[in-house]
């Protein structure tokens, strides 16, 4: 090769082109007169719309992981807040159930205290309303306490009602509180009328039964009793006001070894469930003394005199 047939051109990385400000000066020129143009005619909105939708798949792949992380915190999010509500709902339907349980007691407890003022109206005796605390704790009687004792006025053997007849009688006071036995302890006994025929019997206390029953004792086999029959108070141990309602008599059992037969008797009053209740004074508290002794003297010699 010769030294004529060399190529002494410069290579392109070195050849030289438009210079940058006539490079700067076109293409300002024709983005000014692009934006004019689009401006006043809008010719580039076929080529946008064009762009815009070339590029629509690769904007949503895009946007496809951004979307997921904004869905599962939107999850999660909504998933507490479910949690936090179904909480709230439970919360609140048991606050409503309370509430529910609470209008049934008063309403009971109203009913109760409305027929306690029934009864008070009715007996012609002093009484006072009690409350009843708790059960005894011996397990082997049937007693509760009330919230009235000596301070009270509260006398010894001072029977005991509630709404639907004769609960006990007071066995014992004490300064601030009393013991009530109840009718279906074994030691209580109460003088009995048969409303049905009119015959006196005396009721005890059967403590052995399933829930305390009460039991007619010393009745013949052939007695005129049925099951159904009302018993109420005969007033004549002066204790109890005549005509109370105590029990009444759901089976009868004769016996052929016996001249007497069992007769089984379900109290009125509420004797595992009483609350309110009332004390009555005893009969025999307001019946009048028998004259004195002085007295015997001066009817006689009136009688000497006539």
């Amino acid at each position: 090769m010769t030294l004529g047939t060399i190529d002494r051109s410069p290579p392109p990385f070195f050849k030289q082109g438009p210079s940058a400000l006539s490079k700067l000066l076109f293409f300002s020129a024709l983005s000014f007169f692009l934006m004019v143009a689009d401006t006043r005619f809008g010719i580039t909105q076929p080529v946008r719309a064009a762009l815009a939708t070339a590029l629509y798949p690769v904007q949503w792949l895009a946007l496809q992981p951004v979307q997921a992380i904004k869905g599962a915190s939107d999850y999660f999010t909504r998933l507490n807040q479910a949690e936090s509500n179904s909480e709230m709902a439970s919360r609140k339907l048991a606050l409503q159930s309370l509430r529910a349980g609470q209008v049934e007691q008063l309403t009971l407890e109203n009913n109760r205290l409305r027929k306690l003022l029934g009864l008070r109206e009715q007996l012609a005796t002093a009484v006072m309303t009690a409350e009843v605390l708790y059960d005894a704790a011996d397990p082997y009687t049937r007693k509760v306490i009330i919230d009235k004792g000596l301070l009270q006025g509260v006398d010894l053997a001072s029977p005991v009602l509630d709404e639907s007849g004769v609960l006990g009688q007071v066995t014992r006071v004490h300064p601030l509180v009393s013991e009530v036995t109840l009718v279906t302890d074994r030691d209580l006994a109460i003088p009995v009328l048969n409303v049905r025929t009119g015959v006196r019997s005396v009721a005890f206390g059967e403590a052995s039964s399933s829930g305390g029953a009460m039991e007619l004792r010393f009745m013949g086999s052939n007695s005129d009793v049925q099951a159904g029959d009302l018993l109420t108070t005969s007033g004549v141990d002066g204790v109890y006001p005549a005509g109370m309602p105590v029990a009444r008599i759901s089976r009868i059992e004769p016996h052929a070894d016996s001249a007497f037969a069992r007769i089984y008797c379900t109290p009125l009053a509420l004797v595992a469930g009483a609350r309110h209740v009332i004390v009555v004074k005893p009969v025999s508290g307001q019946i009048p003394q028998r004259p004195g002794v002085d007295a015997a003297p001066a009817v006689a010699r009136k009688g000497a005199v006539k």
